[in-house]
């Protein structure tokens, strides 16, 4: 017997005001953009329409009918087994470190495709280059450690007209190196952008999507299906968030003089003690830490520059004209 229809706030409050995705998902707009869409939609216990946040597939065309509905994207797709990430969280931290960088422009006027950002880990998906070269006019770099990801974000890009010119694409030969392999000389980016490995094994990770498709089916017994996907070095490393930040921070150091503002999606709130022990340690001169949400998820954005406020005044006159 199908249960009372469940009261859903408006809005999605906890996500940034610019998001496009703070209403809920309107199906049939996505159907008619994406009609593919309209096999994985049903009603649910409530009576509202949804998917079926268990079933990969769905997950992956939704995903693929929101980029094309919202930002343009005709052409999506992830190999099999890649990270398949939630388009409204991503959003977030795009707007979020946009917030950061308007706030370093005293008229709040960003220069058009002036802004040069690097994404630490872009991806098979290649989704915070889509969404943030689309609503802000930035250009990409994005770095990775897997050559079948740089492959299928290229492949995407390739597909998209409104993507081409607007990223770039690098692969890291050396998984111990973050900066080091991919900035070269004469690069100067103004932000850095990254989503670390969050788990520190194998084994830990699989217990976390374990929890996580628990809570998906309410408590009910689950089978051990990724619905979000995810290679092992999406999801997990040696040391897990906290040493993957650690040694971000530290070798940012030696890049200090070709980067604004280097940035890390932190999601555990422990972890944050010894960030901001590596950032004073490596004589970070300015750090911020951006709370994000959604849902009943809380997670944080780090910032840290190395330059002075002299030196980012002189930034700004010299790359922002």
């Amino acid at each position: 017997m199908p249960q009372a229809k469940k009261e859903h706030p408006k809005e999605k409050s906890r996500l940034h005001p610019r998001n496009k995705h703070r209403e809920r998902y309107d199906f049939k707009l996505l159907i008619e953009t994406c009609p593919e869409l309209a096999e994985f939609v049903r009603l649910n216990d409530y009576q509202d329409e949804s998917i079926d946040f268990f079933d990969p597939a769905a997950v992956k065309m939704l995903n693929k009918a929101l980029l094309k509905q919202y930002y343009g994207v005709d052409h999506w797709d992830i190999p099999p087994g890649y990270l398949c990430p939630p388009i409204p969280g991503r959003a977030d931290y795009i707007h979020h470190i946009a917030d950061l960088i308007y706030a370093e422009r005293p008229d709040k006027e960003m220069p058009v495709n002036k802004i040069k950002c690097l994404d630490i880990g872009v991806g098979a998906n290649c989704v915070y280059p889509i969404i943030g070269s689309v609503s802000y006019g930035w250009k990409f770099t994005g770095a990775d450690i897997d050559p079948n990801a740089i492959a299928s974000a290229k492949a995407i890009i390739e597909a998209n007209p409104l993507l081409k010119d607007k990223i770039d694409l690098r692969l890291q030969s050396n998984p111990k190196d973050i900066f080091r392999g991919i900035i070269q000389d004469g690069d100067f980016f103004d932000l850095t952008i990254c989503n670390p490995p969050f788990h520190a094994s194998v084994a830990e990770a699989q217990a976390g999507t374990m929890r996580k498709l628990r809570n998906l089916k309410q408590g009910k017994s689950a089978k051990p299906v990724l619905n979000f996907g995810g290679q092992h070095n999406e999801l997990w490393c040696d040391g897990g968030e906290e040493r993957f930040v650690r040694d971000m921070i530290f070798q940012s150091r030696q890049f200090a003089a070709s980067c604004l503002w280097f940035s890390t999606l932190i999601s555990k709130e422990s972890n944050l003690t010894s960030v901001y022990r590596t950032l004073k340690k490596t004589g970070a001169v300015a750090v911020k830490t951006i709370p994000m949400g959604q849902g009943n998820k809380s997670s944080r954005i780090v910032a840290w520059t190395f330059l002075p406020a002299d030196k980012q005044a002189q930034w700004m006159q010299e790359r922002w004209k």
